[in-house]
């Protein structure tokens, strides 16, 4: 049984505009008890609370949080400003020059006894992003000084809204939400690039605009714009079997199960792989608010989701976001030097290479910082005069 009949979810035929493919799913009943909507936040810098006593903030060129504007949060001053002691730099209106900053306790967080406010995507992005973030455990001494203090700090990974991928705005506009609609698959030239669901079909109606600021991967941009026409795969009524309505009813109803067997376990078939890891974020009477990590294959999609689960199994809520190839060699590489205590040599030797050839592959990888210049230096420099042997 898939993910999706478990979940009470079933497929519908596709509809595609240019190289977009969407596959919308229904629900024969909506999960009970759950219900998600949407909260706009004005465009103001933020302040997110961690929860461990620490926070972090977007940068802001050229500001410092200044004070707080007689309860009404923080604010952050425009411009860097050197003023004598106890002076403050007002306007004509005596109002000192700033912008408001929200302040925001944690990716996932109740606001209510029965509400909690998370942000799509964050968390399943935050749990990529703290992927052995404290790197190494032991001071091998091939790691650099700032790879023993700091780890991986700073961590980042580039992604692209859905305003960016070509056609997916017209796409979404013009598609057609069906009866008991609970959720879709976004495809990009028939690459599986993201998964939607919600509890019930007036949350889909309501967050269905919403996939246009969603965060897609290298691979789906690119492949956006080749603008390739993805082909029709709805399969072929059999003329000669159909005499009657009732015939014709069966030939529809068989072309929809056919597509639906072909898409779930071909096209949709590793949203879900075996080896994945996953953490439970929250619960709140009982759902479980979780994010899942990939095993990292590396001759494979994968995906990194964050869901709502009920007490029965069910997914009520799911959010995908499809790795790109570098993505996917960062995390395996981490994982696998996680995996031999960030020993080099026995990495190497796991993965069947070099402890020179894997030092580059790290660099390669973006993960250079993490090893000591002169390591470096000395694996290159015996690269190059391999490369020079090889050429005689």
């Amino acid at each position: 049984m898939s993910w999706m009949e478990r979940s009470g979810l079933h497929t519908r035929p596709a509809q595609t505009w240019g190289s977009i493919r969407l596959v919308p799913l229904v629900r024969d009943e909506p999960i009970p008890h759950l219900r998600l909507d949407r909260r706009v936040y004005a465009d103001e810098p933020s302040v997110v609370d961690v929860g461990d006593g620490t926070h972090y903030i977007a940068y802001i060129p050229h500001a410092f949080v200044a004070r707080w504007d007689d309860g009404e949060g923080p604010a952050a001053s425009y411009g860097t400003r050197m003023l004598e002691k106890g002076r403050l730099d007002k306007d004509d209106r005596g109002i000192v020059p700033s912008m408001p900053i929200r302040f925001r306790r944690r990716m996932a967080r109740r606001v209510t006894k029965d509400r909690l406010r998370f942000l799509p995507l964050h968390m399943a992005v935050e749990g990529y992003l703290a992927l052995h973030f404290g790197g190494p455990e032991i001071a091998w001494a091939e790691w650099s000084r700032r790879a023993i203090a700091n780890g991986l700090s700073p961590r980042s990974e580039e992604a692209y809204t859905g305003a960016q991928v070509r056609g997916l705005a017209d796409a979404l506009r013009i598609f057609e939400i069906h009866p008991g609609q609970c959720g879709v698959l976004v495809y990009v030239a028939d690459w599986l690039a993201s998964a939607f669901v919600v509890p019930h079909p007036d949350d889909y109606r309501a967050l269905h605009p919403t996939l246009i600021e969603d965060l897609y991967g290298e691979l789906l941009y690119q492949s956006g714009l080749l603008t390739l026409h993805v082909p029709d795969l709805g399969g072929r009524v059999d003329d000669t079997a159909v005499r009657s309505l009732r015939d014709l009813r069966a030939q529809a109803t068989r072309l929809r199960d056919d597509w639906a067997d072909f898409h779930d376990s071909v096209m949709a078939g590793n949203l879900f792989q075996e080896n994945e890891s996953h953490e439970t974020v929250q619960h709140l009477h009982g759902f479980e608010l979780t994010r899942s990590l990939p095993p990292f294959n590396l001759r494979g999609e994968n995906h990194i989701r964050e869901s709502i689960i009920d007490e029965n199994a069910r997914i009520a809520y799911l959010k995908s976001f499809r790795l790109s190839e570098a993505q996917v060699r960062r995390g395996y590489l981490l994982t696998r030097l996680a995996a031999h205590g960030w020993s080099l040599e026995a990495t190497a030797g796991a993965l069947g290479t070099t402890k020179g050839d894997l030092a580059l592959r790290l660099q390669r990888a973006g993960f250079g910082y993490l090893l000591r210049q002169d390591v470096l230096d000395h694996y290159r420099a015996q690269a190059r005069r391999a490369v020079r042997g090889g050429g005689r």
